[in-house]
């Protein structure tokens, strides 16, 4: 069985990353924010690099516990900034405390995180059938409106192309392709 063609065979974190995990819906708001916060880490870089990376980001940010991740002060940042297990850019670990604070908010707004993230896609995940992975956009309409609008909440590193991953990483939309062993999961 085959399997999208941007999976790197080679690498078994990939091939159980896409076969477990991308375009498998999420509904857990902790999950979400994780899911969150690596997309925004991985600008300008590659998705495995964040990947292999995944379980040091797991024990530097408490879990993505974002109760403990406000409490961050400058000191547990400049830890967080010599902490090799991460990508050590400035300004990405302090986009995970900004949008813990943001998180935060839209729970206490909307009751839950994934409440307020699903309404982007009105509750259900978009099934696409697209034939190869060039046709896959790399943003669409919704990534658009959900950039503006998490922008607009506070949320750092949410450009369109980022929102569009994080949407296929957490099930929102399924964009394996039809001659993928995952399509019709």
């Amino acid at each position: 069985m085959e399997r999208c063609s941007w999976v790197k065979l080679d690498e078994p974190i990939y091939v159980k990353y896409h076969d477990e995990e991308w375009g498998v819906p999420v509904y857990d708001d902790r999950k979400l924010f994780e899911m969150l916060c690596l997309e925004g880490a991985q600008a300008g870089l590659s998705w495995l690099t964040i990947l292999k990376r995944r379980e040091g980001y797991l024990a530097a940010f408490d879990q993505f516990d974002a109760e403990k991740i406000v409490q961050y002060d400058e000191d547990k940042l400049e830890v967080l900034r010599n902490d090799e297990r991460i990508i050590r850019n400035r300004l990405k670990i302090k986009s995970v405390v900004t949008n813990a604070e943001s998180f935060l908010a839209i729970q206490k707004q909307y009751g839950s995180f994934s409440n307020y993230i699903w309404s982007f896609v009105d509750g259900k995940p978009q099934i696409n059938s697209w034939e190869s992975s060039a046709q896959v956009p790399i943003t669409t309409e919704i990534s658009d409106r959900m950039s503006k609008q998490l922008k607009k909440d506070g949320f750092k590193f949410v450009g369109s192309t980022i929102c569009y991953s994080y949407m296929q990483a957490v099930g929102m939309v399924n964009d394996h392709t039809t001659n993928c062993l995952c399509f019709k999961r």
